[in-house]
C-alpha cells in the first residue's frame, strides 16, 4: 500500500492557455482557494495514513502542481527505486520535467533514460501500475503516443515488466487517470465510452471486477480518485461510486479540487507515489 506522496504546492499556479477540453479560460482561478484546497488534499492524504514530501514550485510552471506527469516511478530488485522522465507534449511542461527529475536523483533514484526522438510519454497521467507492480497499463492518443510506449516498454522488457497499451478515444479523458482508476489488485474503475472497443475487452480480461462508470461521472472526475490504505479520495461522490467503494472495502473521503479542475486535473492528478 502506498505510503510516501510527493505534492507540489500550487504557489503559481494558474489557467493560462488551453491543453485540454476543461481549460476554457472562462473561469480564472481563485488562488487563495486553490491553496486552501490544496492543503486538504495534503490533509486528507496524511489523515489516511500517507506521508506527504513537498517539492518547491518554480516561478512560470503553472502546471508543475500536477505531480503526476514529470516522471513515471517504479523499483525493482535489480535496480532499486528508479524514474523514467517524461517527454510531455506541450513546451510549457516540458520545463517542469528536470526540476522533478533532479529532487528524485537527489534522493537516490536511478534515472532511466530513454531517447522518445518525437514521441511523447507523460508520467503516472497515462501510465498506471496494475497494483502490486505485475505489469503497467499505458494510455495512448491524445498526450502519450504508442511510439512512446513502445519505446517504454523496450526499456521495461528489460526489467521483466511488461507494459500494456489502451486506446483512448475520447479527449475528455486525454490522460488514461481521467478514465482508469484500479482500486486493487482485482477490481478497476473504468469508464468504457473513453477507450477503444478492443482496449475495453483487453481490460476486462486484466481484471475479476470491472466496474463501470459513466461518461458524465468521468468528465466529473469522479475516476480520477487516489487509493490509499482503504481510503478512496475523489473530488465528488455519486450513487453509483457510494455502490462501488462499498463492494471494494474502500472508504470515500471528499476533496474539493474544483480550482484544478479548471484546468484539467483533480486529486490523482496533483500526486506522485514514491513507492
Amino acid at each position: 500500500m502506498p505510503k510516501t506522496a510527493l505534492l507540489c504546492p500550487p504557489t503559481y499556479f494558474d489557467v493560462i492557455d488551453r491543453k485540454n477540453p476543461y481549460m476554457v479560460g472562462a473561469s480564472p482561478v481563485d488562488k487563495a482557494k486553490a491553496r486552501a484546497q490544496w492543503e486538504g488534499l495534503r490533509g486528507a492524504l496524511e489523515a489516511a495514513g500517507v506521508k506527504v514530501e513537498t517539492m518547491e514550485p518554480v516561478p512560470g510552471l503553472e502546471d508543475m502542481v500536477f505531480a503526476a506527469n514529470q516522471v513515471f516511478v517504479g523499483a525493482h530488485p535489480g535496480i532499486g527505486n528508479f524514474i523514467v522522465p517524461s517527454r510531455m507534449r506541450h513546451p510549457s511542461r516540458q520545463r517542469e520535467v528536470a526540476h522533478y527529475v533532479d529532487w528524485f536523483r537527489g534522493r537516490g533514484y536511478k534515472v532511466i533514460e530513454i531517447d522518445f526522438g518525437d514521441e511523447y510519454l507523460e508520467g503516472h497521467g497515462d501510465l498506471i501500475w496494475h497494483p502490486g507492480g505485475s505489469r503497467i497499463y499505458a494510455g495512448h492518443a491524445y498526450r502519450t503516443t504508442i511510439g512512446g510506449i513502445r519505446n517504454l516498454a523496450e526499456a521495461m522488457g528489460k526489467l521483466g515488466i511488461p507494459v500494456v497499451a489502451l486506446e483512448l478515444v475520447d479527449e475528455r479523458f486525454y490522460h488514461l487517470d481521467t478514465s482508469f482508476c484500479p482500486l486493487n489488485e482485482d477490481a478497476v474503475l473504468v469508464c468504457p465510452k473513453a477507450f477503444a472497443k478492443e482496449t475495453l475487452e483487453e481490460v476486462r480480461g486484466y481484471f475479476l471486477r470491472v466496474h463501470e462508470i459513466t461518461e458524465q461521472e468521468a468528465a466529473a472526475f469522479v475516476g480520477n480518485g487516489i487509493v490509499a490504505n482503504g481510503h478512496f479520495l475523489v473530488g465528488r461522490v455519486t450513487a453509483n461510486l457510494e455502490r462501488i467503494l462499498e463492494r471494494e472495502n474502500l472508504q470515500a473521503v471528499l476533496v474539493d479540487t474544483s480550482e484544478f479542475e479548471k484546468s484539467g486535473g483533480s486529486c490523482f492528478c496533483m500526486k506522485c507515489f514514491l513507492d
